[in-house]
C-alpha cells in the first residue's frame, strides 16, 4: 500500500538521528530503530494486524509502536488538474482515548514488557481529489495524502499502570460504561471497549451488573 506522508514523516522523527528505516527483524520488517537499537512501527489502524508482527519484533528488542491521534483536520480538495478547489476544516476532532478503537483487537500488546505504545496528538492535513474513484460516501473524491502539520504532545504507555490515566475514578469506587463515558467526554461505545481493554489487562473488574449494564471497580491487583 502507499505509504502517507504522515507515516514517513512519523517514522523518520522517530528513528531519530543516527537510526535506521526499515530495519529487517526476524522475517519481519519494522518501520524503523533508533540509533540506541530501540524498533519503532507507525500504525495508525487496527493494533490486530500488526499483533504477530510487534510480538516477534518485541522478542528480539524494545518496540515503540506509535499510534498517531489526529486532534485536528484539514482537508484540501483539488480538481484532476491539481488545482485547488476548498479547504476546510473538519468537525471530527480526535483524542487520547481513541487508542482503544485500535488496542481492542490486541490488548495482549499492553502487557508485553518490551512493547511501548506511544500517541503522537497531531494535526494533519488530508488531500483530496475529484477523480470519480473514491468513495461513494465521498461522492467518487479519492483521499490521496495525509500530511503532518503538528505534533502537539505524545503520550507514552509503557506498562499497564500508565493506563490508570483512563480511570478517572478512585479505588473501590463503581462505575458503568456510561458513567465513564459521561465522565471522559466520549462516546458509550468507545467507553465499553476501553472498559474491555482495561479488564484484559487487569486494570478494572467486572463486580456486579446495573440493569442491564456492567458494573466496575478498579482491580486491586498490581494497582498504586
Amino acid at each position: 500500500m502507499k505509504e502517507t506522508s504522515l507515516h514517513r514523516d512519523l517514522k523518520y522523527s522517530y528513528a531519530g538521528p543516527g537510526g535506521q528505516i526499515e530495519a529487517d527483524v526476524g522475517g519481519f520488517v519494522a518501520d524503523g530503530v533508533t540509533a540506541a537499537g530501540e524498533y519503532i512501527e507507525v500504525q495508525a489502524k487496527n493494533f490486530g494486524s500488526i499483533k504477530k508482527k510487534a510480538l516477534n519484533i518485541a522478542a528480539q528488542g524494545k518496540l515503540r509502536i506509535v499510534h498517531p491521534v489526529t486532534l485536528i483536520k484539514y482537508i484540501e480538495v483539488y480538481d484532476k488538474k491539481n488545482k485547488l478547489q476548498y479547504r476546510r476544516k473538519s468537525p471530527k476532532r480526535g483524542n487520547p482515548w481513541d487508542i482503544f478503537n485500535v488496542l481492542i483487537h490486541a490488548p495482549e500488546l499492553a502487557l508485553t514488557p518490551k512493547i511501548t505504545i506511544e500517541l503522537a496528538l497531531v494535526d494533519v492535513t488530508e488531500l483530496r481529489v475529484q477523480d470519480g474513484m473514491g468513495s461513494w460516501r465521498r461522492k467518487g473524491v479519492s483521499i490521496v495524502d495525509r500530511q503532518l502539520m503538528t505534533i502537539h504532545e505524545c503520550i507514552c504507555l509503557k506498562k499497564p499502570a500508565d493506563y490508570l490515566r483512563f480511570v478517572p475514578f478512585k479505588k473501590k469506587e463503581q462505575f458503568t460504561s456510561g458513567s465513564l463515558a459521561e465522565k471522559a467526554g466520549i462516546q458509550t461505545d468507545l467507553a465499553r471497549k476501553t472498559l474491555y481493554v482495561l479488564t484484559k489487562i487487569g486494570l478494572v473488574e467486572r463486580v456486579g451488573k446495573q440493569g442491564r449494564a456492567f458494573v466496575y471497580r478498579r482491580s486491586g491487583n498490581n494497582v498504586p
